[in-house]
């Protein structure tokens, strides 16, 4: 049985070029992509596989269909 999944992802671009991207609710699911379509890619592919490992493994697989988000800006003396 197939079940749909949400997750959010990060995208971060980088100093040296390129995006690294990331999982918050799937710890170590990482990866880099040199645009942001790569990144996005290659995400997916690394939450499909982390998803595959942990169903073998009978653990639960986490969602973000209950996560709310809101971006926080903070000015500070630098």
């Amino acid at each position: 049985m197939e079940k749909n999944y949400n997750f959010r992802i990060m995208l971060r671009k980088e100093p040296e070029g390129g995006y690294t991207a990331y999982v918050p609710s799937l710890p170590g699911c990482v990866t880099y992509g040199d645009t942001i379509d790569e990144a996005v890619d290659l995400v997916r592919e690394a939450v499909e596989l982390y998803i595959e490992s942990l169903i073998e493994h009978n653990e639960p697989v986490p969602s973000d269909d209950e996560v709310l988000e809101y971006n926080l800006q903070i000015k500070a003396q630098a």
